[in-house]
C-alpha cells in the first residue's frame, strides 16, 4: 500500500506533511477512502515540535490549561504542546506550575478509563484533549465523557487531522482537515460504496496506524 502514499502539505507550516493511502479502509466507525498517516509528526521531534507550535497559535489564550490528555501515541506533541504553554505564559493552577501530559488507559470493553495514579491530573482541572485523527468523533466524545467523568474541565481539544468541526457542540481545531485531502470520504458502513461494489478491506486503521486484513 505504501507505494501509493500521497503528500498534502501544511498551509502553515512547511514542515509538516500528511502522508495518504488511498483505498478502502475500515475505523472502528466508519469506511475511508483513504489511510491518513500522522506517524511522522508524531514521532519525528521536528515536526512534533513544530505541529505543537502551530497547535498553540490555534488554542484560546483565554483559558486556564493544567492538563493535557493524549489519545493516539501523540505524547510526544503533547510534551512540546505542553512547553508553548509554559513559555507562551497560559495559566495553570497547578501546585508546581506546570502542565500535566498523560494519557488514558483503553480496557477489553473499549472503555476509557484512568488509573488512580493518574486521575488527579485529570480531577478538578482545566484540559486540553489532543487527539490524531477524528472522522466521526465518536472518539472525542467518549474521550471527553471520561474527562467529564473523572472531573475534568474541557478547555480545548485539537486534533492533527479531522473531518469534523465539533463534537457535542465543543469545537475542535486541527492541522489538516477533509479540505485538505482531495477527495477524503467517510461512509457509513452500511452505505460504503467500496462494500457495495464487492471491494474488499485492505486494512484496519485508527490513530496509532493500520493492520493489513
Amino acid at each position: 500500500m505504501e507505494d501509493r502514499t500521497m503528500k498534502f502539505y501544511s498551509k502553515e507550516s512547511n514542515l509538516l506533511t500528511l502522508h495518504c493511502i488511498p483505498g478502502h479502509f475500515a475505523t472502528s466507525h466508519s469506511h475511508i477512502n483513504y489511510y491518513v498517516d500522522v506517524t511522522s509528526i508524531k514521532t519525528r521531534t521536528s515536526e512534533a515540535r513544530e505541529a505543537a507550535k502551530v497547535l498553540y497559535s490555534k488554542m484560546p489564550k483565554s483559558n486556564y490549561v493544567d492538563t493535557i490528555v493524549c489519545m493516539d501515541g501523540t505524547e510526544v506533541i503533547g510534551a512540546f504542546l505542553g512547553q508553548e504553554i509554559e513559555q507562551g505564559g497560559l495559566i495553570s493552577t497547578n501546585r508546581h506550575e506546570t502542565v500535566y501530559v498523560v494519557s488514558p488507559e483503553i480496557n477489553n470493553n473499549n472503555q476509557i478509563l484512568f488509573r488512580d495514579n493518574n486521575k488527579g491530573a485529570v480531577a478538578g482541572k482545566h484540559v486540553v484533549l489532543l487527539l490524531a485523527t477524528t472522522t466521526t468523533g465518536e472518539t472525542i466524545r467518549r474521550a471527553l465523557e471520561c474527562i467529564r467523568y473523572y472531573g475534568g474541565e474541557i478547555e480545548w481539544v485539537a486534533s492533527l487531522f479531522s473531518t469534523v468541526d465539533s463534537v457535542d457542540s465543543v469545537p475542535i481545531d486541527s492541522l489538516f482537515d477533509g479540505h485538505d485531502v482531495t477527495g477524503y470520504a467517510a461512509y457509513n458502513p452500511h452505505d460504503c460504496p467500496f462494500c457495495k461494489k464487492g471491494q474488499r478491506i485492505e486494512a484496519m486503521v485508527n490513530g496509532f496506524g493500520y493492520s493489513k486484513l
